[in-house]
């Protein structure tokens, strides 16, 4: 009992020196400003957007977000290969580069809750496909019905080709398509 009382009362007058009891030992306590602790461990790493304060994103030297290289383009037919989904097959519909995530057409489709806008507008659900990490993704060959992996050939005029290791079925490369700026005249074709 008495030495319970005289831990008790050691405990307590180290607690105002910022010294904790642990285990029988007696520890420090370090405060040291928020600042400093994210700029000493992370110093190229920032969080954007919502989320989880611990869910930091690499940057690039100039401050954007470090692009992840995937395997999979827009337009490619996978099939996913773990999840909830797995063993669905789709068209990729986008690639966000800066997460690692692709949207599949018909693959983890979500029920989102849309508000009305206005008064006389009724709220509803809609369905939207998630997206889902493209390491949970392979290349799907329709015309054999198996998925593989990828490589790489270069074609005897220097042009670097995709195909599927398992079938050696070409995958097209296609460019990239750029938005081009409607006419001024309200989207008629200019007249010859």
């Amino acid at each position: 009992m008495a030495s319970a009382l005289g831990a008790s009362t050691m405990q307590s007058s180290f607690m105002g020196a910022g010294l904790r009891a642990r285990g029988g030992a007696f520890t420090a306590r370090v405060s040291a400003p928020r600042s400093v602790a994210v700029r000493a461990g992370f110093n190229n790493m920032v969080k954007l957007g919502g989320g989880k304060k611990w869910e930091r994103q690499e940057l690039t030297p100039n401050g954007k977000p470090v692009k992840i290289t995937m395997h999979v383009k827009k337009g490619d037919i996978v099939q996913v290969i773990a999840g909830d989904d797995k063993g669905a097959v789709g068209e990729v519909e986008k690639v966000l580069t800066k997460r690692g995530l692709v949207v599949i057409k018909g693959v983890n489709i979500k029920t989102r809750n849309v508000k009305p806008r206005s008064k006389d507008e009724q709220g509803q659900q809609k369905k939207v496909e998630s997206p889902v990490h493209h390491s949970n993704v392979m290349h799907y060959s329709q015309a054999k019905g198996v998925r593989s992996r990828i490589g790489y050939k270069v074609q005897p005029d220097g042009s670097k080709v995709r195909y599927l290791l398992k079938t050696g079925e070409e995958l097209p490369n296609k460019p990239l398509e750029k938005a081009t700026p409607p006419a001024a005249d309200g989207g008629a074709a200019p007249s010859a």
